[in-house]
């Protein structure tokens, strides 16, 4: 066994549990130490902490935890600190909702005492290790932290093991609207979608395009000339921005239409900065009958 056991808490919450680094026998007595202090709580008496940043539950996913609990009871136990006689939560959350959901009258815990910025940051950490946290819940949290504890988006950045520019981009969603926030909760809209929104200062602007953007299935090239299409409407007219958006779905039709019209197969290809139109001929008399068409089209648009 190596010297040094690197453990999978991440670099803040190793950081605020335990050493993160520990020698075998360390971390075997660490282990005993645990286990020892390890007690099972009245599960009525132990509540969510008002610093848990993470506000939405998957019910289905609760449901499935609840089942596997009451198959295997809690493996992991909860992590939590007394107040006034109850218990609140610092990490298990969800264990102990599912753990209700199972009908389990008592949960195993490890009774800790942390400051409220530690209990913050454990809360975090452990959401953010398991992807359970959306993408505005952990913007807030980012913003609690910066606000309310005084960290910087660096300190933020190296508690938690990312880099400043993640912060700096996950914070700037919390200038969307709440509505359009919404839409990122409920995973409706993509956050990068939403970021381009950004540029529109007027909340119901964004909310706007917002919908146009979820409705009609917009890629980010197409969200962000919407966006400049708003911002600058004449302009956009003039620059031939003011265009119909097209969905993969519209596609078909389009071909289907095309090839009534000039009497031939025509297919669309959309490449990521430009696309082609390709019509088929099988003749040179073909060819000059679709020349024809395509000249007096011209003609049309320029009369």
């Amino acid at each position: 066994m190596p010297a040094a056991i690197k453990r999978g808490l991440g670099r803040g919450l190793g950081a605020l549990i335990a050493d993160a680094e520990l020698s075998g026998e360390e971390f075997a007595k660490r282990e005993e130490y645990m286990k020892s202090n390890i007690v099972m709580v009245d599960i009525n008496r132990i509540e969510p902490s008002k610093q848990q940043p993470r506000k939405y539950f998957d019910e289905e996913a609760l449901d499935q935890l609840a089942d596997s609990i009451r198959s295997f009871g809690i493996i992991q136990p909860l992590i939590v600190k007394e107040e006034n006689g109850y218990f609140s939560i610092i990490a298990g959350e969800r264990r102990w909702r599912a753990a209700r959901r199972a009908g389990l009258t008592e949960v195993p815990a490890l009774i800790k005492e942390y400051t409220e910025t530690d209990t913050l940051q454990i809360a975090l950490i452990e959401n953010l290790q398991r992807q359970d946290l959306n993408p505005i819940e952990e913007a807030a949290c980012y913003q609690r932290l910066i606000e309310d504890y005084f960290f910087t988006q660096e300190d933020v950045a190296s508690r938690i093991g990312k880099n400043r520019a993640s912060i700096s981009y996950a914070l700037s969603l919390l200038n969307l609207d709440r509505r359009v926030q919404n839409f990122i909760i409920e995973g409706k809209l993509p956050p990068a979608h939403g970021r381009m929104l950004i540029k529109l200062t007027d909340p119901d602007e964004q909310f706007i395009c917002a919908e146009t953007v979820i409705e009609r299935d917009l890629n980010t090239r197409d969200t962000d000339l919407l966006v400049e299409r708003r911002l600058h409407p004449r302009e956009s007219k003039e620059s031939n921005l003011n265009r119909s958006y097209v969905t993969k779905e519209s596609y078909k039709k389009l071909e289907d239409d095309l090839k009534t019209l000039l009497g031939t197969k025509v297919s669309i290809n959309e490449g990521k900065k430009k696309g082609t139109i390709a019509i088929e001929y099988y003749s040179k008399d073909e060819l000059d009958r679709l020349i024809l068409l395509l000249r007096k089209a011209g003609d049309v648009q320029n009369a």
